[in-house]
């Protein structure tokens, strides 16, 4: 028996059936960097899938990885539960500098669980803890985590499901655009006004700008902000979830530092690390940082290394706003991109925002067979959407330009290919 065969026996014969993504991308990865890996036969892929936006940096930055490797030949500490280390304070103080205070945000930072549900987690339990009430609105095609709270916020039918429990404590109303004609900022309203609705009064807003996993639906300036004035209104804290649209992602750091919010809560996970180190984390308003100690606990909340490596992703990446600018840059080229693949796929139209973007093709079955084709060609990308129907550019921001091309070329091939057979089988 090979190596390979070995490796790939020991995957089938003990790793829990729940695996997914290993499912789709069948290759034994080994090594990567920037936003290239190869697997154990020497084949190159390219990167458009980056962890989910865990890796908006790449693989293996350089710098961090230096960092990193310093604290640990060092000696540094590894773990602290919440205690004061030199790495938490250097880190904080470059988000203070680098982030919080260039964007007027005086907000607290909470290290949660490092995972972005578990930050989901605690934003709502500090919602209803400020106002003394239970119920969370949330919106259709929302995706927030997988642990119970989170999960009862997330729409999809499928990971809810898999809880086996009663999913309670949220009203489900439509997002931005959800119903062509229909406006569901006015349906919000009216139900916060009409004591008769029986919408319960909200602890939270709970939303993100862009629907990463529900098939990159983009909340609207207006929308946005409408919804924002609403929370006021009604005591509501507003709380945007920036896990997988966050840390530049969109274009600026913050999903909606752009578009005239300023949220009472923020949850961060994923690229916040910049190293791909699990790391979770929650900006809260002073006035409402009012969970008491350790009503919010756990074992690995505050990463060490995961500190010392987002303090060179902040300083290196957002120092000033040249990265934010070549972000933008880039963005025009995927945009540039997809359009030509949309020309060649009838009905296809682009979805997304800055680096977050995609191809909505109509079928979860022509978007998977794609994705499909370009992997065997060498790029690993993804679908997102209620149907899957969604092609999916989740690109390191760091990636460069002939690689972006080369990437976006893979997928026009395989569009090229998959398409006429669609269309046949359509008829």
């Amino acid at each position: 028996m090979s190596k390979t065969t070995e490796i790939e026996t020991i995957f089938s014969r003990r790793e829990s059936q729940v695996r997914s993504y290993c499912r789709t991308f069948d290759a034994i990865f080994t090594t990567a960097q920037g936003s290239e890996l190869w697997d154990t036969k020497g084949q190159r892929f390219i990167d458009f899938l980056a962890g989910c936006s865990a890796l908006n940096y790449g693989h293996n930055d350089p710098d961090m990885k230096a960092a990193l490797i310093e604290h640990i030949s060092g000696n540094g500490i590894t773990h602290g539960l919440d205690l004061h280390t030199q790495a938490k304070a250097d880190f904080i103080t470059a988000f203070e500098n680098c982030i919080l205070k260039s964007r007027n945000l005086d907000h607290k930072v909470m290290f949660t669980g490092p995972t972005g549900s578990n930050a989901v987690e605690a934003a709502l339990k500090i919602a209803r803890k400020v106002t003394g009430r239970g119920n969370v609105i949330a919106f259709t095609n929302g995706f927030h985590g997988m642990t119970l709270g989170a999960l009862a916020a997330t729409g999809n039918s499928y990971h809810r499901a898999g809880a086996g429990a009663t999913l309670s404590g949220i009203s489900r109303l439509p997002f931005d655009g959800y119903i062509n004609g229909a406006a569901s900022l006015e349906l919000l309203e009216r139900l916060l006004q009409d004591p008769s609705s029986g919408l319960d009064a909200p602890a939270a807003i709970l939303l993100e700008t862009v629907q990463g996993e529900g098939g990159l639906n983009v909340a609207s300036d207006d929308w946005l902000r409408g919804v924002a004035e609403l929370a006021r209104t009604h005591g509501a804290l507003l709380v945007i979830d920036d896990v997988q649209a966050g840390c530049g992602r969109t274009g600026p750091f913050f999903s909606f530092e752009e578009m005239g919010v300023s949220p009472d809560i923020v949850t961060l996970a994923k690229s916040i690390s910049g190293f791909g180190l699990p790391m979770g984390l929650v900006l809260v308003r002073p006035k409402h940082d009012i969970l008491g100690p350790a009503e919010h606990n756990g074992t690995f909340r505050g990463n060490t290394h995961a500190f010392v490596t987002a303090r060179i992703a902040i300083e290196k990446f957002w120092s000033n706003d040249s990265f934010q600018h070549d972000i933008k840059r880039r963005s025009q080229i995927v945009t540039t991109g997809l359009k030509r693949i949309a020309e060649i796929i009838p009905g296809a139209r682009l979805k997304g925002k800055g680096m977050m973007l995609g191809l909505d093709v109509g079928s979860g079955n022509i978007a998977s067979a794609i994705c499909r084709r370009a992997f065997k060609d060498g790029l690993i990308i993804e679908t997102s959407g209620a149907h899957d129907e969604v092609v999916k550019v989740l690109a390191p921001l760091t990636t460069p330009d002939t690689q972006v091309h080369e990437g976006l070329q893979i997928l026009l091939n395989a569009a090229q290919e998959i398409a006429p057979a669609t269309h046949v089988a359509a008829e």
